[in-house]
């Protein structure tokens, strides 16, 4: 009796175990799933980057990149919008760049880099903005100038215009943020 009293106890606390190393690899494997799928949906909202190419591998929170960019700028812009996505830990941009990448002149480079952070920008606050439970990300659009964001559309409350704004205000390189959405009026 006692024998059968041990292995049983032995076989619950093996079984026990088991399960929860496997529910902690699931839970583990559904927020990578998670993050990769955030990060091919901020891929293909970015109207500078062709998604199709570039391929997103979530393990623990770290993004590999691989597959292929034009310029070497969309190459450091995959990486810095994936970069700022919740859940991220790291980022291994393994992607290759195609075509020369060499800059033409200092003005054209600069126009590159602040087309870059605008166009980063832009794809942030919109990822955020989707992701966001409380806001009507389709219903919102970002337009990014300068460092300024500019939020237009039709919101339901006057808290979530002024989450949208929150929103952006908190994304890294906006400088300003002009606040265009209207309320809708309900009619009762």
């Amino acid at each position: 009796m006692k024998r059968t009293t041990l292995a049983v106890m032995m076989t619950v606390a093996l079984a026990g175990t088991s399960v929860t190393a496997t529910a902690n690899d699931w839970k583990d494997g559904a927020k990578d799933a998670w993050i990769d799928g955030k990060a091919e949906t901020t891929l293909l909202l970015n109207g500078n980057l062709n998604s199709f190419d570039i391929n997103t591998d979530v393990k623990n929170g770290k993004v590999t990149l691989t597959g292929k960019v034009d310029r070497e700028v969309d190459k450091a812009l995959a990486a810095e919008l994936i970069e700022n996505l919740e859940g991220v830990t790291s980022v291994d941009n393994k992607l290759t760049v195609v075509k020369d990448s060499k800059m033409r002149n200092k003005k054209d480079h600069d126009e590159d880099v602040g087309g870059l952070t605008d166009a980063k920008v832009a794809t942030v606050v919109k990822t955020r903005l989707l992701f966001e439970s409380e806001t009507s990300g389709t219903a919102i659009d970002v337009d990014v100038e300068n460092g300024v964001v500019v939020l237009k559309g039709e919101v339901d409350s006057d808290a979530e215009k002024d989450l949208a704004e929150a929103i952006a205000k908190k994304t890294n390189d906006v400088k300003r943020v002009d606040n265009q959405l209207t309320v809708a009026k309900k009619n009762y």
